[in-house]
């Protein structure tokens, strides 16, 4: 009988099960699905947290999640070895892209979350997305959030990012990160890289019901 989290082979046994015929041919399908997938999203995390050995920097999941299940995707993060970020928009705030150019700007839209915090008595990170460090500097100007993303940055701008940061904030790195480069991400010194791909583009894996 294999546990959550165990490492498996090709031919492994993972439970067994009893019982009449129609229920365990009716449940098969449901049950297979759920295990295919997220096994599958245990396992790429697995690989990815791998791949920081020795780094202090963790995987985070996204949002970019299956409709109805997410609480299911993400636990199988936690399983594979990852961190979950938010699980919706109301256990953290994030002003992204979107958010700053409707705003008017990193201050205005930083300011106008303090401003729907403190009416709402409400006690919540806030995460920034930057997209260079023009906006770092910006964010770094108007202080009073939690964690800085720092989105689609190469090599370079991400250490002098984290340098220009200096431990005051969390630092998340992001955008199209692969197994291929998460390392060489990670050593520029974030704090956390975000993977939507853990979730949103993942290979089931192959599992089956057999009598015996």
């Amino acid at each position: 009988i294999l546990n959550d989290g165990d490492q498996v082979k090709v031919g492994d046994v993972a439970f067994t099960v009893s019982g009449p015929s129609i229920t365990l041919l009716s449940a098969e399908r449901l049950v297979l699905n759920v295990m295919q997938r997220m096994s599958a999203i245990a396992t790429l995390t697995n690989k990815y947290v791998k791949e920081l050995e020795g780094l202090s920097t963790k995987v985070l999941d996204t949002r970019k999640t299956t409709p109805l299940i997410r609480f299911l995707e993400k636990e199988a993060v936690l399983i594979g070895g990852g961190k979950n970020h938010r699980m919706g928009l109301y256990d953290m705030i994030m002003i992204k892209d979107n958010h700053i150019d409707f705003a008017g700007g990193i201050e205005k839209a930083i300011v106008k979350t303090k401003e729907y915090l403190n009416r709402n008595n409400l006690n919540l990170e806030i995460e920034v997305e930057t997209r260079n460090i023009l906006e770092l500097n910006e964010v770094l100007k108007v202080g009073g959030i939690d964690i800085i993303m720092l989105d689609n940055f190469n090599y370079e701008d991400l250490r002098k990012a984290v340098t220009l940061i200096n431990g005051k904030y969390k630092t998340e790195a992001s955008g199209g990160i692969t197994l291929d480069t998460i390392r060489n991400y990670a050593e520029c010194g974030v704090d956390f890289i975000s993977v939507g791909a853990l979730t949103h583009s993942v290979n089931n894996l192959d599992l089956s019901l057999k009598a015996c």
